[in-house]
């Protein structure tokens, strides 16, 4: 039989691993562990604070919780897409596309390959030009014209 898990880091770990594989509810009880033990002086992984943002954020409806967690994994490890990919989720949960758009970008800059932010910024989709550059994006006539260019073109040709 295997030793129980006491150590926080450990901890952390095994909730990031259950997550992996989708058994959230579990995954976020071994991660809420692991924050309780967080002042004692562990140094928690990054990824940590990611996908227990994104946990709570979700599971919890904690979203500004989860916002902040997320955003602090980010600023612990900057070379990590996963993070990058949690703070996305986390922000199109909060209903801002354009901020998840923009940060699965700046992830796939550091990894090209993350399957998960190429998937994202696929179905975020990029935006196309105003009709009328010179006008602003929300003014009437452009809006107007991008309407009646989305409905002649479809929204597959740029």
């Amino acid at each position: 039989m295997a030793a129980p898990i006491t150590e926080p880091v450990e901890i952390a770990w095994k909730g990031i691993e259950l997550c992996r594989q989708g058994d959230w509810n579990e995954g976020l009880y071994m991660l809420s562990q692991a924050a309780a033990d967080e002042g004692s002086g562990h140094e928690l992984p990054a990824l940590f604070y990611s996908y227990l943002g994104y946990g709570v954020a979700k599971h919890q409806k904690q979203i500004a919780h989860g916002l902040r967690l997320c955003k602090r994994a980010v600023e612990l490890e900057l070379y990590q897409p996963e993070s990058y990919y949690f703070l996305a989720q986390t922000q199109l949960l909060d209903g801002d596309r354009r901020a998840a758009f923009k940060v699965a970008e700046r992830g796939l800059r550091i990894d090209s390959t993350h399957a998960g932010l190429i998937e994202l910024k696929s179905t975020l989709g990029e935006r196309r030009r105003p009709v009328i550059a010179s006008l602003a994006r929300r003014h009437p006539l452009n809006r107007f014209l991008g309407r009646l260019r989305h409905r002649l073109l479809g929204s597959k040709h740029r």
